[in-house]
């Protein structure tokens, strides 16, 4: 059975970068809170080892920086890309703030071409971000992904989900989509068959229920030879 298509993303890039560069002083108050039990859960699932070199694509304001980087240790890395500069420099305060800074390097890009070199992560999250991408975007994000992990790295995503029984939230929520692109900026998007046409062996994935969206937290690892 074929799957329903998902909705585009109409905005540009410029259009998004300004949206979260006005909103990243409120981000938290407006939104930061409620994605933090999905969050944390897709962040525990990816088992973050010592040591490792962890990519966080779409840091925003940086709250899973401080557990990547005292879960990594000392001799980890943590990596953060954002399109916003200024929730990088909100970012950037709270790794101050936190005395984490020196583990932990932010960099502004675009994950549709990932300023790192092939095989140099050991693991790559993303929350609440993937669904940001317009269709056509999210292969190459992945297939980016795909290219800079090592082989058996990992990657994790929480993200909204179109998979599982139909919901009438989630309609709803895709008639706002359709109709204020700006302020629900993001869709429900197909997680896991993304990431298996991306070349990632699914690890673990399973749906869970936010104010009754569906949200899919799927693990994966690039193949060992791939």
């Amino acid at each position: 059975m074929t799957e329903p298509s998902i909705q585009r993303v109409t905005r540009t890039k410029r259009q998004a970068q300004a949206t979260y560069d006005n909103l990243a002083p409120w981000y938290d108050s407006i939104e930061g809170n409620w994605e933090t039990r999905l969050r944390v859960l897709g962040l525990e699932k990816l088992d973050v080892q010592q040591g490792e070199t962890i990519l966080e694509i779409g840091v925003g304001t940086g709250h899973s920086l401080e557990w990547l980087a005292r879960t990594t240790g000392a001799a980890g890395q943590v990596l953060g890309l954002d399109l916003s500069p200024r929730m990088l420099d909100v970012s950037r305060q709270r790794t101050d703030k936190l005395d984490i800074a020196a583990r932990v390097a932010l960099i502004r890009g675009d994950a549709v071409r990932i300023p790192f070199a092939t095989h140099t992560v050991d693991a790559i999250f993303m929350s609440f971000v993937l669904e940001l991408f317009d269709t056509p975007e999210i292969p190459q994000v992945l297939r980016e992904c795909h290219r800079v992990l090592e082989a058996g790295g990992r990657i994790g995503i929480v993200s909204l989900s179109k998979s599982g029984r139909p919901s009438r939230l989630r309609d709803l929520y895709e008639w706002g989509h359709d109709h204020y692109p700006n302020v629900l900026d993001c869709r429900p998007i197909y997680v896991q068959t993304a990431i298996r046409d991306a070349g990632f062996q699914t690890l673990d994935a399973n749906l869970h229920s936010l104010w009754g969206l569906p949200i899919e937290i799927v693990i994966a690892k690039k193949q060992n030879g791939s």
